[in-house]
């Protein structure tokens, strides 16, 4: 079975009318619907914003359902020229740039008890990811995707991220989603369509930008479960 976790509504919305034989379930809060998609087995969710609430997503998602692989999908803003609005990152592995130990000699963003900053994506899913992302005209870029409890929209935060970790896309989940299959030592791939350029414009961009990211994000998903199921 594969975990499908997207923050908002509006990025799940669509794949949930899509299951079929739906089977519903509230766990903690956040509404849980199992079925198939392209033939595939899922489960899918809405998790909410922020790296707590991706976290309990993803945990429930392995031990409810024993999900053995989880596709996170949503939208982020880019840090590189490489890619832009309606392109996509696709995580060659994810941070959390607000992970801050570097009082007591730790590097940024260090999570202690694992011991690494770079939490590393299954690269058969990213792979798969950018494949599908080809095959539907899409662009894509594969790197790391940097997550943290904050919505970056100025150069100097923008900067550090990027600077860094060598980080493609910021987002507020992925990586907390990383860190949770990583635990568990289950596959995962964070995907993410560009909705704004993470710049003081965002919050300009991002309304206007955010849907037309989900309408493909969907169709790479859906892509993906075929390319899964096959």
């Amino acid at each position: 079975m594969t975990g499908i976790i997207g923050a908002m509504r509006v990025e799940v919305e669509a794949l949930k009318a899509k299951i079929e034989n739906p089977k519903r379930e509230n766990i903690s809060g956040i509404d849980f619907v199992s079925g198939t998609i392209c033939g595939a087995e899922v489960v899918v969710a809405q998790c909410g914003i922020g790296k707590v609430f991706a976290a309990v997503c993803a945990q429930t998602m392995i031990l409810r359902y024993g999900v053995k692989k989880i596709i996170n999908t949503g939208v982020a803003g880019t840090l590189t020229e490489r890619i832009g609005i309606l392109d996509f990152a696709v995580s060659s592995a994810v941070v959390q740039h607000d992970m801050d130990t570097t009082a007591i000699g730790d590097a940024p963003g260090l999570i202690s008890g694992i011991n690494i900053v770079e939490i590393p994506a299954a690269k058969t899913l990213a792979a798969l990811a950018q494949d599908c992302a080809e095959s539907l005209g899409y662009k894509s870029l594969e790197g790391v995707i940097a997550s943290g409890d904050q919505f970056i929209n100025n150069a100097e935060r923008k900067a550090f991220i990027r600077d860094t970790f060598g980080a493609i896309a910021c987002e507020m989940e992925g990586a907390s989603i990383g860190h949770v299959c990583y635990l568990s030592g289950v596959d995962f791939v964070i995907i993410r369509c560009i909705s704004d350029n993470a710049s003081g414009e965002a919050e300009m961009e991002y309304p206007e930008m955010v849907s037309k990211a989900a309408v493909r994000s969907q169709a790479l998903v859906e892509a993906m479960l075929r390319g899964l199921e096959g």
